[in-house]
């Protein structure tokens, strides 16, 4: 996990999901995922209940306290879900009821809506799937994709030339951005050629807000930049929190 975030125990998070574009396994791990950045006093989920493609959504709702937000369909082709989701947001970001949302879909349409929440200076995380357009991904503060909330799949054994690549596995193998973390320490870095972690992986957010070290493979910050020691020297990785690490380029 990115050991930066920006953790206040008096935030309130209103977590609002498009049912559309979710999975409803997924909601404990969402849960937690906004829980890390304040409580999560909101839990709506929009959609039309009575189509049978939310069915999977019913058996959860109750268990996590979620409260679904009836949609109808009046279209086919068109997604009355959006609306109705980015009408409530706008109502709660005006009555000043929290201090921050959880937009939960892939859906580019919800990028005004980031961008606006973010311009009254209230914080903004997403949570979709990878696919998600970069565009959404940029206007919030945080972005999780939905990959690496998924418990790692045992491996099958199986021809190389049946073998299916798991997505989970595909993402672990992406190449690690390298430049976006050289440029997150120049950013970082003090007189002495050292940067606070902490404040580096502050950074990594502001350069791109769907960074996160899950994707590469790594659970936490510390333990990606320790896998390119050639590039990077650590100090203090085992003392203390991420504030007590320090970082710098080697020459």
């Amino acid at each position: 996990m990115m050991e930066n975030r920006m953790e206040n125990s008096d935030r309130k998070i209103a977590l609002l999901i498009d049912g559309d574009n979710a999975r409803p396994v997924l909601i404990e791990k969402i849960l937690v995922e906004a829980g890390r950045y304040g409580s999560v006093t909101i839990r709506r989920i929009y959609g039309d209940w009575t189509q049978a493609d939310m069915r999977g959504w019913k058996a959860v709702l109750n268990n996590y306290a979620v409260q679904p937000m009836q949609q109808f369909r009046y279209t086919i082709g068109k997604n009355a879900t959006d609306s109705a989701m980015i009408i409530d947001a706008m109502d709660i970001l005006h009555d000043h009821l929290v201090d921050g949302f959880c937009l939960v879909s892939s859906d580019s349409d919800y990028t005004r809506l980031a961008t606006r929440i973010r311009e009254k200076g209230t914080f903004v995380m997403g949570i979709g799937e990878q696919k998600t357009p970069k565009a959404f991904v940029n206007a919030c503060n945080i972005f999780i994709y939905t990959e690496n909330l998924m418990p790692k799949k045992e491996i099958v054994k199986e021809r190389p030339a049946a073998r299916k690549p798991d997505l989970k596995e595909d993402m672990s193998k992406k190449m690690v951005p390298v430049p976006l973390l050289k440029q997150a320490f120049e950013m970082a870095a003090q007189e002495d050629g050292w940067a606070n972690l902490a404040t580096m992986g502050f950074n990594l957010h502001r350069l791109d807000p769907g960074f996160d070290p899950r994707t590469y493979g790594y659970g936490r910050l510390s333990q990606l930049i320790k896998a390119h020691s050639k590039i990077f020297e650590l100090k203090n990785p085992d003392k203390g929190g991420p504030s007590s690490v320090y970082i710098r380029v080697k020459e």
